[in-house]
């Protein structure tokens, strides 16, 4: 057995799943962001300045014609009002303003609990790494942004996969760490189903960082079918562009058909997983686990086709960026309990044969 998280754990882990949360928000907003085209509407970055919105109506002026000297509406929103501006500015607004909130709700409790010293010596490193990751994640938003000011009214699809990426890995780690805290994993665990899980986790990022590909060519946009792209299980046009290489970045269709597949292995792998987890003698805890994991993939395969047969609205799409965290969550939370299991249940599940190898 386990020792329970003392008041120290709890209230690390609590703030660690707070920013968790807020970090979950910004993802569905930055796809709110994306999908209203509202993500060019402010061309500058002032990382503290930038707190506050135009207060008067010489500044929007100001800001919004700054706008207007942009790619976007040149090509794009030519002759599109001060109110319309408002909006899109106001959703990159609150994208960024969010961004930052999360940066203060990290960074300020850390101090505190670090001054406290209240940290365990083993999560210190950790949680450092962390506050780099995030001030590395303030420039790459930045640094996609700024990819759309110049000739092609779009963010490099390149910059938005790794912005969305990073982000992820932040997610990822904080709810690993806060997952430790509360429900610390036993020395000689032994992970029954662990090591297909893992194949399932490096699964699951590809599917998503295409999914980031896919947003930035607006691939969801063609081949609105499922599960045939224009009649035909591999379209036309899969491998035009020279070299081969930039069809799996830059190829609509090609993009669009890898995340599919991605998607698919994804759900096949964990029904794998989970009929295997059956004929587990798994704890209530760890079979929930795997329940919630299948739901939640089941949801998420489901979300994605919905979004796509229906040309991909604002609240779909959001709501499918959304879940790729939940899935990840799931995912994690499956791995992590299956690390409580004692290790005397190796033995007798290896003599079975069904541990997964």
């Amino acid at each position: 057995m386990t020792a329970a998280p003392t008041l120290h754990e709890r209230q690390l882990a609590g703030w660690l799943l707070i920013c968790c949360a807020i970090l979950f928000s910004l993802v569905v907003l930055g796809g709110v962001t994306r999908l209203t085209g509202s993500g060019l509407s402010i061309t500058d970055w002032r990382p503290v300045t930038g707190v506050l919105p135009p207060m008067s109506e010489q500044g929007w002026q100001e800001a919004f014609d700054l706008y207007r000297a942009s790619p976007e509406y040149q090509k794009v929103n030519r002759g599109m009002s001060m109110s319309e501006f408002k909006v899109i500015y106001g959703y990159e607004y609150a994208h960024r303003l969010l961004a930052r909130l999360l940066g203060l709700v990290f960074a300020v409790p850390l101090a505190w609990f670090w001054l406290k010293g209240r940290i365990p010596p083993r999560l210190r490193w950790p949680l450092l790494g962390l506050l780099g990751l995030g001030m590395l994640q303030g420039y790459m938003g930045w640094f996609m942004v700024k990819s759309g000011l110049v000739d092609i009214p779009r963010v490099s699809p390149y910059r938005l996969a790794a912005h969305l990426s990073l982000a992820l890995v932040i997610y990822g780690v904080m709810f690993w760490l806060a997952l430790g805290l509360l429900r610390p994993r036993l020395a000689a665990a032994s992970a029954a189903l662990g090591r297909g899980l893992r194949p399932l986790l490096v699964l699951l990022a590809l599917a998503i960082l295409w999914g980031a590909f896919v947003a930035g060519l607006r691939a969801g946009m063609v081949y609105n079918t499922f599960p045939l792209m224009s009649g035909k299980w591999i379209p036309d046009g899969l491998m035009h562009l020279e070299p081969v290489w930039r069809n799996w970045f830059e190829n609509t269709a090609t993009v669009q058909f890898t995340h599919r597949v991605l998607a698919l292995g994804t759900l096949l792998l964990v029904l794998v997983l989970w009929i295997r987890a059956l004929r587990l003698p798994l704890s209530g805890t760890q079979r929930l686990a795997f329940h919630l994991l299948l739901a939640t993939t089941l949801a998420q395969a489901l979300l994605g086709i919905k979004t796509l047969l229906m040309f991909v609205p604002v609240g779909l799409g959001a709501a499918h960026q959304g879940g790729a965290v939940v899935l990840l969550s799931a995912v994690l939370f499956a791995l992590h309990e299956l690390g409580r299991a004692p290790a005397r249940q190796e033995e007798p599940l290896r003599a079975r044969g069904v541990v997964a190898g």
